[in-house]
Order: C-alpha cells, then structure tokens, then sequence
C-alpha cells in the first residue's frame, strides 16, 4: 500500500493532533507541539481515552466511534472506494463533519467553509424516500459521518427550510426515520424528549414529520450551537464508548452493552468525578439520568446513547439525554438493561432502593441519591400533566413511577 498523506485534527480552529495509519483499521494520533504547549499533559483534549501526550496512540477505536454502522457504513464506503476496516480512508473522505468539534480533514478546514444547498418540499421527499441507498443523504460533494444504525439525515437549520451540508458544512439537525419493526416509535421517542426537556435532562428539541409517506423525527444537535447571526459553533462531545476506549463492534456487534464489555455506570461516574467542573452536580444529574431510563422503561441506554460534553479543554459533563426510546413499549424488544444497576439486568426489576445503592458506589451518597431518584420521578410525573403524551405511554409511565416510589 503506497503511504497515504497524513489528516490533520482540528479543534475549535487549532490543528491539535496530526493522525497516520501503517493499515486498514489502523489510526495513530499525534499531538501537536501546538496542543502540547497550550494545555497540561493528560488532559483530556480530544477525548478522555486519549489523553494529550508526547508520545503516539492507537486511536482506531476512538475514531470507528464517529462512522455509522452495517449496511450504512458499507455504502459509505463503496462510495469513497475503501474497505469498511478502512477507518483512516472513511475519515479522509468524510471527517469534515462528525459528532463533537473536531474536524478531520488533510488541509485547514478554516480555508473551505462549505455551504447549504436548499431543499424544496419535493427533493427533500426524495432524500428521506432514498435514505436506505444512500445512507446519511451522502453525495459526491458531503463531507459528513454519524454513528448509528437507523436511517438518518443529516441537516442544516436555515429559517423555516432544511438545507443539505455540502463540502464539509456543520449540520444543526438529525432526522431519523421511522424503524417499520417498531410502528410508533418516533412518536413516543419525541414525547419522551419533550419529558426530558421538562424535567431539565435535556436541551434538544424535537418535532416530527411525515415526509415521503414515512413517519420522521428531527431533533437538534447537541453539539451545535445556532448564533444570532446564523454562525454554527461545534461543542466538542464523545459517547461513553469513546470515553472509555470500547469497541461497540466487540462481541459480533454488541460491544456497546455491559454484558458484552461495554460501558458501565460506575466507569462513566469514574470518569465524571475525575474530569468534571463540579462533579457531584454531574453524579447528580447521572442518577436522575439513569432513575429517567428506568421509568420510561428504555432498556437500550447503551454506551454509544450516553455521551460526555467537554465544555471546556479537560472538562467534561454528562451531556443531554437524546435517544430515549421507551422499549418496554414492544414486548419483541428485550427487558435487560443496557448498563446493569446494582448488579440488576431486568430493567423492570429495578427499585429506588437499587438506583440509590447504584450511585452510592460512584460515590454520590445514598440518601442524595435516593432523594435525586424520588424527585426525577415525581417531576416526570408533573410533566404528564403539561405534556402531550401518548395515552398508553402515560399510562406506562404512571405505573413505573408508582412502582418506583410505592414499591
């Protein structure tokens, strides 16, 4: 294999690490004499797998965590002619645009701003009804990556019309459209946003559409910050998996689960209580998080559906909750928690009693933590009342919550 040219990162307009691969599969980061100078060492800049340092890191895990997955990701990469091990080849063609703040790419991206083509009603019809050909809306001139398996496009806030990322442009939203095994799922995957945001677990806001005859949601990025004057500010971000240096293709696929090696909720509080500003406030919000999960009956909070933001160089907090699907709602779905609390698997065997001696160990203290749960449940169900929940989804809810507080 001939020597490819090496790509640069950068963060927030500063080529902070320079990445080289001897091989499919293989990404080794550097970081530059810049980033060594500005910032202390082991701080985590890029991500807290990869501590900054002099010397050079295998980063493939890391970077694997910003492509998409299975059949997307195999589109994605016949159509940039590179293997779907190769992860430098994908990030060469497609790293301009991916989740968090860096930019990927083998020259400044300060010098190619990119620009937004406009959908009209009938072209954007087009990209949803061709999402399954033509994973993440990609065309010749996109410049984009997402992780996920579901049907996803990638957009551009511009008024009141949805634009088209070209040549490297930060997207604002994500629309996802609708799983056929799953009829109603975005539906009660948007009303569960709305309760979140209610009960202050998260910023993204969420509508849906039909769009090509095919049940969408849209939500905004949080990792996107929409300025006064149109600019678009990337907010540096990772998902659990990236933070911990876990492989979610591990064990056939199911790397991003517990039982398979994935996250657990002690090794994100671990990471929260070394790196965060204040970090009981993050433990806190961690259990009200989690107590959240547990009510609206989501079993698949796995570890690339948590994420930390770093608000800052060596910073990091709990990032807004933003894939809260409630799958207790399609018995075909399994009960077994994605991350395990106190040792339980059984989501609906979970009690206050378990949530509390969960966060104990992180360390929050108990009493606090079971006075976080009580509370996050008994805000969810006040939300009820000011939302517009699907009935059965409330009624699920309800029950939840009073087996929670009233066992």
């Amino acid at each position: 294999m001939a020597k490819r040219q090496p790509l640069g990162v950068w963060l927030y307009g500063l080529r902070i690490a320079e990445l080289t691969t001897s091989g499919p599969g293989d990404v080794t980061l550097a970081y530059s004499p810049e980033a060594l100078e500005a910032w202390p060492g082991n701080t985590p800049l890029l991500s807290c797998s990869l501590p900054l340092g002099a010397r050079r890191q295998r980063a493939g895990v890391y970077f694997k965590g910003m492509l998409p997955e299975g059949q997307h990701l195999q589109a994605l990469a016949a159509q940039a002619k590179v293997s779907t091990v190769d992860i430098f080849g994908l990030l060469a063609r497609y790293g301009r645009d991916v989740a968090g703040a860096a930019v990927i790419a083998t020259a400044d991206p300060g010098d190619r701003p990119g620009r937004v083509e406009l959908y009209d009603a009938d072209s954007l019809a087009d990209e949803v009804a061709n999402l399954e050909d033509h994973p993440l809306g990609v065309h010749d001139d996109s410049e984009l990556s997402i992780a996920g398996l579901q049907n996803k496009l990638l957009l551009i806030a511009d008024g009141d019309r949805w634009g088209r990322p070209v040549g490297g442009r930060p997207s604002t939203h994500i629309l996802k459209v609708e799983d056929r095994r799953f009829p109603g799922l975005v539906t009660m995957e948007a009303a569960c946003l709305r309760l979140a945001r209610a009960v202050g677990l998260t910023t993204v806001e969420v509508t849906l559409e039909t769009i090509a005859g095919l049940p969408c949601i849209i939500v905004s990025r949080f990792d996107r910050r929409i300025q006064a004057d149109g600019t678009v500010v990337r907010i540096h971000q990772e998902d659990a998996c990236q933070a911990l240096g876990r492989d979610p293709e591990a064990n056939r696929g199911k790397g991003k689960y517990e039982a398979a090696g994935g996250p657990a909720l002690s090794e994100i509080a671990g990471v929260l209580d070394r790196w965060a500003a204040e970090p009981v406030v993050e433990l806190e919000r961690l259990a009200a998080a989690v107590t959240f999960n547990v009510v609206i009956g989501n079993a698949d909070a796995h570890g690339k559906n948590l994420s930390l933001r770093h608000t800052a160089p060596g910073v990091v907090s709990l990032a807004p909750l933003y894939d809260t699907v409630p799958t207790v709602m399609w018995p075909r779905l399994p009960d077994r928690a994605a991350m395990r609390i106190n040792a339980k698997a059984a989501l609906s065997a979970v009690t206050l009693d378990d949530i509390a001696a969960e966060a104990a160990r992180w360390p929050l203290p108990e009493g606090r933590a079971r006075e976080i749960a009580a509370d996050t449940t008994k805000n969810l169900l006040d939300a009820l009342d000011s939302q517009d929940v699907p009935e059965r989804l409330g009624e699920i809810i309800r029950d939840r919550a009073q087996s929670l507080l009233n066992p």
